[in-house]
């Protein structure tokens, strides 16, 4: 995959700062306006890469690397290291989650390991939900979409990895966002459990990956369920 180029990065910037190019015949643009724009991707770009080294983190944690081990491959000290990523992630167990999302969750698990990923995407967690009736096709329906289109949408993207599969798989950074905004909605629920419905909401409000771009390709708007 080839990196972005600064000339686009440029192009895009010129094409969504909208304040830069105000009408009236002006000889140059509001720089500092364009100087924010950029601003606003570059720290895109850079969530983007922590999200990315991150995963690979609690990968490496997972495995049973050590900070020192994981230090040296990112070239930092293993304090720095430690600083920056020692939160540990919080764990959902099956208690925390309805009898259908534990049904869910198998399946999900069976993606991964079918096609070889050793982490569990959105796109893995879109698939579960959608294997089979529950709240979360519910809602789909009740969002007029077809819980199949959303289905065999998200399977087109699920790729073929070179993986062995692990017993133990790291979730990616998105899928902990998801699952964390769904125990949100739960709790405003009033539920202490997590329901399929729940993630698919928290899927759609994560807004990036390939679950947030399936839900908006099938025509899903989470703000006209609710």
């Amino acid at each position: 995959m080839a990196l972005p180029d600064l000339d686009d990065l440029i192009a895009e910037v010129d094409r969504t700062c909208d304040t830069a190019h105000r009408p009236g015949g002006q000889e140059q643009p509001d720089w500092l306006a364009l100087l924010t724009t950029a601003a606003g991707l570059a720290g895109q770009l850079q969530s983007l890469a922590d999200d990315l080294v991150e995963d690979y983190v609690e990968h490496c944690r997972m495995h049973g690397a050590s900070w020192t081990d994981i230090g040296a491959a990112l070239g930092v000290t293993r304090q720095a290291v430690q600083q920056r990523f020692h939160a540990p992630h919080k764990r959902y167990g099956p208690d925390t989650m309805t009898d259908d999302l534990r049904d869910a969750m198998v399946h999900v698990k069976k993606a991964a390991v079918a096609h070889r990923n050793n982490y569990i995407g959105t796109e893995h967690l879109l698939w579960g939900l959608t294997a089979e009736d529950n709240s979360a096709t519910r809602l789909l329906v009740t969002g007029g979409v077809r819980p199949d289109d959303v289905h065999r949408g998200v399977g087109a993207r699920l790729s073929l990895g070179a993986s062995q599969a692990a017993e133990r798989i790291a979730w990616t950074p998105y899928s902990r966002k998801a699952i964390a905004l769904a125990e949100d909605r739960a709790e405003q629920r009033g539920s202490a459990r997590i329901d399929c419905d729940d993630l698919l909401m928290g899927l759609a409000h994560v807004g990036r990956g390939v679950a947030a771009a399936v839900l908006v390709e099938a025509g899903f708007r989470p703000d006209g369920v609710e």
